[in-house]
């Protein structure tokens, strides 16, 4: 017995022995090209990939590396609050390419009032009960954000919010929360405030801005709304007071400074049922919906230049039982147009605006709230 004791130990030795030993910087590579999932999962397997994926610079390379083909949506369904994380790549009925997640940090009492307001680089900005909180949905990390200060004086207090905006500084590698409000019962026109929160230090400021005059467009938006980030700034829709149009208003989150973008001349006199702002493709996109719940889409094809506003599709929800229009979201691997119906469903286009696929999650009079977010394994900064 002895001797089969020490034979079986001299071949487990041997054995150990000859077992490939991979080198780190291999390793390293091997895990920068795996899905967030995984790598979650793999922080158990030894001390040294606990380190290393729970490393800031590692999250950071991932990111980088594998952002364009990591971006998911997240979908809100009311009124049970159904929270789904989709592949909008896949089809929609293939139910392998979604999972369910949850909120368990919020009250489930609160879950009706959730809003989904901001997307940047794998973090989510929520709207609950008038509590702000950032949530990563991969690696399910949160924080809730401080309120703003209260105002004492009674015309502050008047002041409505009617934009949140979501994205991130380089320069000071911190993420800012914008927030921007008017006062419509002012003289003359509205009075446009605007104050921003540092999440490296979770203290609002406001931002020195006494000239603006905007307020919620006047082509049918209405309540808060989201921005839409691009080349480092927030995006919104707004009807100016002082120059009596709606215009693309530009906040840059690194000089804290604003300008306008001005919509398509076609479009300065039009007289549309409703209008939103998105981000398709990389490129700035304003969409009209038409009183046959058809949809123009242009896209701002060269940066800030009004002339390169360019129509390119018109999209019709008639075929979608119910809908009231088709609101672009993003552009899927294959060209597809991927978007909302305006309730609780989703939609895929092609590119001559004939209808792919449709599938509604809820029913009832309730509409849905979508973001792209990109997964990543990225920590708040400290």
């Amino acid at each position: 017995m002895k001797g089969e004791s020490s034979s079986s130990s001299s071949r487990g030795v041997m054995e150990k022995k000859n077992m490939a030993i991979l080198p780190w910087e291999l390793v390293i590579g091997i895990l920068l090209m795996l899905p967030v999932k995984s790598l979650v999962r793999f922080k158990c397997v030894c001390k040294s990939w606990l380190s290393l994926l729970s490393d800031p610079h590692f999250a950071i390379s991932h990111f980088q590396r594998l952002t364009a083909s990591s971006s998911r949506l997240l979908f809100i369904a009311p009124p049970a609050l159904e929270i789904r994380s989709i592949d909008f790549n896949a089809s929609l009925h293939d139910d392998s390419a979604s999972s369910t997640l949850n909120l368990n940090f919020l009250p489930p009492s609160t879950y009706h009032n959730v809003q989904l307001i901001g997307s940047c680089r794998g973090f989510l900005l929520l709207n609950c009960c008038q509590s702000l909180w950032v949530w990563n949905p991969s690696t399910g990390v949160h924080r809730k954000l401080s309120s703003t200060p209260i105002e004492s004086n009674l015309m502050q207090a008047m002041f409505f919010t009617f934009l949140y905006g979501f994205g991130y500084d380089p320069s000071t590698d911190d993420y800012l929360v914008v927030k921007a409000s008017h006062n419509p019962m002012s003289l003359g026109s509205a009075t446009t405030r605007v104050e921003f929160l540092s999440l490296r230090t979770n203290v609002w400021r406001d931002v020195e801005a006494t000239h603006l005059s905007y307020m919620n467009s006047s082509k049918g938006i209405k309540g808060i709304r989201e921005g839409s980030l691009l080349n480092g700034a927030i995006h919104w829709l707004a009807f100016c007071c002082n120059g009596s149009m709606d215009v693309i208003v530009v906040f840059d989150l690194t000089e804290r400074s604003f300008s306008e973008i001005l919509l398509p001349v076609e479009f300065l006199d039009y007289e549309s049922n409703c209008c939103d702002l998105a981000v398709l493709g990389d490129l700035l996109s304003i969409c009209f919906g038409e009183w046959d719940h058809s949809v123009e889409i242009w896209v701002m094809e060269e940066y800030r230049v009004q002339s390169s506003w360019t129509k390119t599709i018109i999209v019709s929800a008639e075929n979608i039982p119910a809908a009231m229009y088709f609101f672009p979201i993003c552009y899927t691997k294959d060209g597809h147009i991927f978007g909302t119906d305006g309730w609780t469903g989703l939609a895929k286009y092609n590119g001559k605006g004939q209808l792919q696929e449709h599938r509604s999650y809820s029913q009832g009079s309730y509409r849905s709230q979508v973001a792209v977010y990109t997964e990543s394994l990225l920590s708040f900064p400290m």
